[in-house]
Order: C-alpha cells, then sequence, then structure tokens
C-alpha cells in the first residue's frame, strides 16, 4: 500500500493550495484579491479562508477610529466609587473591564478588572479602594493603524486600549477582541445574547441605538411607521438606504431622521445616531 498521498490534491495542505494561487506575482493588492477570488472560484481555497485572507488585508488598512466603542456606550467606574455602587454595574453589563474615571469621563485613571473584586466579594469591603487595585490605562489615538494594535496588544498582554481624539479627550475604547472580530467575525459570548437594543436620548432631537433594534420598537418610540416586512431591525432598513455597508461617519436620511453610523465592522452595523431633522430628503447618503 502506497502512503505518499502527494499526488492526491485531496491530500495536498491548504498552503501547498494556496501557493498554486500565484502563478505570476501580483502587481498590486487589488490584484492579489482577483488572484485569491479566482482561486476560491477554483476550489483552491474555500470561501471562509478566502474571507479571512481579505479581512487582514482590510485590518492593515483600518485605523482605531472604524471600530472603537464610543464614549457614550462605555460602562465607566468613579475612582471614588464604594464595592456596593460597582458590582450592579459589572453583574448588569458583564464585562471583564472598566475604565476608571476622575473628576470628569475624560479623565480616566486606570483600569478596573471584574476578577479584582472577588475577594472583596468573599471577605466584604472592609479595605476597598478602587485606586489601590486599578491597573494602568493604555492611550491611543483614534488615527492608529489596527494592525500595529493588535502587535501591542499581543506584545503588553493588555486587552483594551482608552482611544483619545485629536484633543486629549476620551473618544471611546477598543478592544483586543474588536480587532481581532475585524478578520474572525463576531466572537459571542455568555453575555452576547442577553445584549437587548436599546435607545438612549441625547439631546431632544438626537438619539444613540443598536442597529438591532425592532423596527416595531423603533416606530413605537418615535412614532413612525416604518414597514417590518422586508427587514426586522433599523439596521437592516438603513443598510437597505445605503445601498452597500457604510463606513463610520457615513450618513443616510430616510423621512424625517438622519441616520450616522458611529460603529461598525467589515460584516454589519452596530450603534446608530438618529436625529430628526424637520425637512430631509426622501433617501440621501452622504460620507461624514
Amino acid at each position: 500500500m502506497n502512503d505518499d498521498d502527494s499526488g492526491n490534491p485531496g491530500h495536498r495542505s491548504w498552503i501547498e493550495r494556496l501557493s498554486q494561487v500565484f502563478l505570476g506575482e501580483p502587481r498590486d493588492r487589488a490584484e492579489l484579491v482577483e488572484q485569491l477570488r479566482d482561486a476560491q472560484r477554483r476550489g483552491l481555497i474555500d470561501a471562509e479562508a478566502l474571507a479571512m485572507i481579505e479581512s487582514v488585508l482590510q485590518v492593515s488598512e483600518m485605523q482605531v477610529r472604524d471600530i472603537l466603542i464610543p464614549r457614550v456606550q462605555v460602562v465607566m467606574v468613579d475612582r471614588d466609587a464604594a464595592l456596593d455602587d460597582i458590582l450592579p454595574l459589572v453583574i448588569e453589563s458583564g464585562h471583564s473591564r472598566f475604565p476608571v474615571i476622575g473628576d470628569n469621563r475624560d479623565e480616566v485613571v486606570g483600569i478596573l478588572l471584574a476578577k479584582d473584586l472577588l475577594r472583596y466579594r468573599c471577605d466584604g469591603e472592609a479595605g476597598f479602594n478602587v485606586r489601590e487595585i486599578m491597573r494602568p490605562a493604555v492611550f491611543v489615538p483614534e488615527s492608529k493603524r489596527l494592525d500595529v494594535l493588535l502587535r501591542e496588544f499581543r506584545s503588553s498582554r493588555n486587552h483594551i486600549a482608552i482611544v483619545v481624539d485629536e484633543y486629549g479627550g476620551m473618544a471611546g475604547i477598543v478592544t483586543i477582541e474588536d480587532v481581532l472580530e475585524q478578520i474572525v467575525g463576531d466572537i459571542a459570548d455568555e453575555h452576547d445574547v442577553d445584549e437587548r437594543p436599546f435607545i438612549l436620548r441625547r439631546s431632544d432631537d438626537s438619539y444613540v441605538l443598536r442597529a438591532r433594534t425592532p423596527i416595531e420598537d423603533f416606530n413605537a418610540h418615535f412614532g413612525t411607521d416604518f414597514s417590518d416586512e422586508d427587514y426586522d431591525t433599523i439596521g437592516g432598513l438603513v443598510l437597505h438606504a445605503f445601498g452597500h455597508l457604510p463606513r463610520r461617519g457615513e450618513s443616510v436620511h430616510i423621512g424625517p431622521f438622519r441616520f450616522e453610523v458611529i460603529r461598525a465592522d467589515s460584516r454589519r452595523l452596530h450603534m446608530l445616531q438618529v436625529t430628526r431633522e424637520r425637512e430631509a430628503p426622501e433617501s440621501a447618503h452622504e460620507q461624514g
């Protein structure tokens, strides 16, 4: 019996099959992607592998501002907070890391890890002080490239960074999970299933909401009558109005509302800002 299966394409490694893709050296990234897609059509690589390779290429062109979690969505802890005030936040949010703030939400003084609260949960609040158990915070600019950030996360073994804008204020946070999701897709955990839609009011005419908010809930809140026959969520409706998967900062008008993307990845919308406008085109979009 011959154990040498090298002549059987079905037994070739993924790397060997990928090497067949490049019969000639690609002249640029667009040609490289086209060769990869052609390889997928010919069955040399599968669709999942192609999607991951394309995502890796895309990550090298993306910046932190493209995926950050906006400050309005971040759960923070006051440096002078008592244990009884912090525990409900930890339990309700399900997060493992929390920015610790000083006198205002722009003054991030450290990071609190939920696991560091365990011994106080068992032994009582005696001696509890956020300042003594918080970890140092890492700050990154909105313009940092994601591939650079991922290398820094790996080398420092840090999992979260505070994103600052050009004025030094807190723009939001970014985690290693947020970066990895750009490559492998959503990484669900036990808390994601409990992530309920919400509509948060910013001003009289401006709101922030999750893209997964059901159209029925949106209609009930705003007194609108958007149809939910073709789309279940407001994100689906907005995506249809764009006609493409938009990036952070792009906006579109639907009826009397302007929807701006404030968080999205390469696969779906996450967070939207909706503003009620007195006069707006029925459907138009613009780059923010």
